[in-house]
């Protein structure tokens, strides 16, 4: 719940795009493929074993989870589009696992049963949804996309701090090594640095911007 002493209407949303969550027989068993452990296989299969970091997306939303942000009840919620062009939703309130090998673990189950429920209870804390993302979102939300590649360089502070506080603001950020986002749907596409960033090192931006915006201490 967010604080009642709280003056904000409205939180933030994420949306993480190309996301590497792919799953394969390796073996006996299916697993999330990773470089560290499926080099071999992926270069077998004629496959670059780089592509497939399933790590990104792991440490953004332990980035995400430690946020001031996220542990005010501001993050009203998670997206997750792989690679595949899977949709997933998080819930703000979902614990990340403590390690990768738990949260490969978690999506893979994710992946073959299509929901995960909160155990005990019939709330559905991570799931397959439907594309596209934005049949999701709130009517009223104003939809930013980072990108190294937009010509549009920005200070994040500065920026977020003139957007109304009414809107719901919606963060498109890429959870891939390398490349781009190519998504239509973003309402602004800006830069934050003059030189490349790791999604993580957005991610803690956007949350820094955000948490000076609101006077989160």
């Amino acid at each position: 719940m967010i604080p009642s002493n709280n003056r904000t209407k409205s939180g933030i949303i994420f949306i993480f795009e190309r996301a590497s969550l792919v799953p394969a027989l390796v073996g006996k068993a299916y697993q999330i493929l990773n470089p560290d452990d499926h080099a071999n296989f992926l270069r077998r299969h004629k496959k670059n074993p780089y592509d497939y970091r399933p790590e990104i997306i792991y440490q953004v939303l332990l980035e995400v989870a430690d946020s001031k942000l996220y542990q005010s009840g501001l993050v009203q919620a998670i997206y997750v589009k792989t690679d595949e062009g899977l949709l997933m939703k998080i819930e703000p309130h979902m614990l990340i696992p403590e390690t990768f090998e738990k949260f490969c673990a978690l999506m893979l189950k994710l992946l073959q049963k299509f929901s995960i429920r909160a155990r005990g209870k019939r709330e559905k804390l991570l799931r397959l949804i439907a594309n596209p993302v934005t049949q999701h979102l709130p009517s009223n939300c104003y939809k930013i996309g980072l990108s190294f590649s937009s010509e549009k360089r920005v200070h994040l502070r500065n920026y977020v701090g003139a957007l109304n506080d009414d809107v719901n603001l919606v963060f498109v950020v890429g959870a891939m090594a390398h490349g781009k986002i190519n998504c239509d749907y973003t309402d602004d596409i800006v830069s934050v640095s003059e030189s490349p960033l790791s999604a993580t090192s957005c991610v803690r931006r956007i949350c820094c911007a955000m948490e000076k915006k609101w006077k989160l201490h």
